[in-house]
């Protein structure tokens, strides 16, 4: 099926979308908002060719609660002020805005096993350099495959703290960017470069001066570098490995991220078969 939304779909606390076994697709329309809730799964859906909505609408955003919300900016999924959220085995393109945000103090984040293909804004986790309630943020971005006319944000980082284990096959003008002193851990990742000589470096930091950059902890932990790829780390290292034991994910080397994506995107399921 392929839904159009007029609107946003506006997910309420403790809830799963879920799309093994058919072909659901979110395209042509606005986009999922998971906005102050707790307690989502986003499973096995195509999200693609998500518009901005003019005008908004009277929209329901919980149980007893409806009323009139402005225009949606197009982003494919928009986690806004949220916790607890995976979405995993998501394939997304051509949305308006970004293909995931997440801001305003959202946290505990995972993005698993999805696929991104042919956009520019791929992922912005924080959307204000003067909105100090991100340093809160903590996301895991895993798993994933950044393939076919990426530009840039995979992802772009805020203040919090964020762990990056993927595949990325080239990108038009940098991989994972930030600004505001994000702790960045790029672990077990294969960078392939673009052809472009003005582009082969993964990172990106914003406009600050070189003696603020240098303090920002951005880590590359058994990365894979091709075709001329390079990170440039930053910041203080010292106590990275006890960073990294807080989290679930331990990555493989890089050379071990073929096999880790192979299913990334929405899993092709037959009924009465395991996915």
């Amino acid at each position: 099926m392929v839904i159009t939304l007029q609107q946003e779909l506006i997910m309420n606390s403790d809830k799963t979308i879920d799309g093994r076994g058919v072909s659901v697709h979110i395209a042509h329309g606005a986009g999922i908002t998971v906005q102050f809730v707790h307690n989502i799964i986003i499973h096995g859906i195509r999200i693609h060719h998500i518009v901005s909505k003019e005008g908004g609408g009277v929209i329901r955003d919980s149980v007893d609660h409806y009323g009139l919300r402005t225009v949606s900016d197009g982003d494919g999924i928009s986690i806004f002020g949220a916790s607890k959220v995976w979405v995993d085995h998501v394939s997304l393109d051509h949305c308006t805005d970004g293909l995931i945000d997440a801001i305003m103090a959202s946290t505990a984040i995972t993005i698993s096993n999805c696929k991104f293909n042919h956009h520019n804004d791929v992922m912005l986790l924080g959307a204000s350099n003067s909105f100090h309630g991100d340093m809160i943020m903590q996301v895991t971005i895993a798993f994933n495959c950044f393939g076919k006319g990426l530009v840039q944000r995979m992802p772009a980082c805020r203040w919090g703290f964020f762990h990056v284990v993927n595949d990325y096959n080239k990108w038009e003008m940098y991989a994972i960017g930030g600004s505001m002193n994000p702790t960045i851990i790029s672990q077990g990742n294969c960078f392939r470069a673009p052809d472009n000589v003005h582009a082969k470096e993964v990172t990106h930091r914003d406009h600050f001066h070189r003696n603020v950059r240098k303090h920002w902890r951005w880590r590359t932990v058994n990365d894979l570098f091709l075709n001329g790829a390079f990170f440039v780390p930053s910041g203080d290292h010292s106590n990275i490995a006890q960073e990294l034991k807080r989290h679930m994910v331990q990555a493989k080397d890089g050379a071990a991220v073929g096999l880790l994506t192979r299913f990334a995107g929405v899993l092709r399921c037959r009924h009465d078969r395991p996915c």
